[in-house]
């Protein structure tokens, strides 16, 4: 049996009908690109060895947590009952220290990896509020947390994209 679309002859489109599902999502298209452009125009570069201030907080973020981790350790803080392995300790401060690094630098792979940490932190708390909030107290500190860590993420896609990707090299 023919498929009845190809069988047809096409219609001839007339002044006043309605687009069709295909003008219409290559208006939307052409709408969203020409949003796209202005909002690219708008963002202003940044200068050399200037950083926006959020990844400015990140790195400092970072770095604090770096040095948590090993004090901790150096500390002797027990983790369920025992002290952890060197490499359990040393692979999260590693981490984390070169994401401080990166960002204070203001490198595109630092503040991605701090993204991605923060998705992490958005789904965990989605899943404390869904889940796990037992109290008041355990619901407004999931809560507490989910703000932050959306809206520091909200503001870094803007820094992400005045940071820009490396150009590679063509050799």
């Amino acid at each position: 049996m023919p498929d009845r679309a190809s069988s047809e002859p096409r219609k001839r489109k007339r002044r006043g009908d309605p687009p069709t599902p295909r003008e219409r999502m290559r208006r939307g298209y052409a709408r969203a690109e020409q949003r796209n452009h202005e909002a690219r125009e708008s963002l202003k570069p940044l200068a050399e060895g200037k950083r926006p201030l959020v990844v400015t907080i990140g790195a400092v973020i970072a770095g604090l947590v770096c040095a948590s981790i090993l004090a901790g350790y150096l500390a002797g803080v027990q983790v369920e009952g025992g002290k952890p392995h060197l490499a359990q300790v040393l692979a999260p401060a590693l981490i984390m220290g070169a994401m401080a690094w990166g960002m204070w630098r203001a490198r595109y792979w630092a503040v991605l990896g701090f993204q991605l940490l923060l998705v992490f932190l958005i789904f965990s708390a989605v899943i404390g509020l869904a889940v796990q909030a037992a109290t008041v107290a355990q619901f407004a500190a999931t809560l507490g947390l989910l703000a932050v860590s959306g809206t520091f993420f909200f503001f870094m896609v803007k820094a992400m994209a005045r940071i820009q990707m490396p150009s590679r090299r063509t050799d």
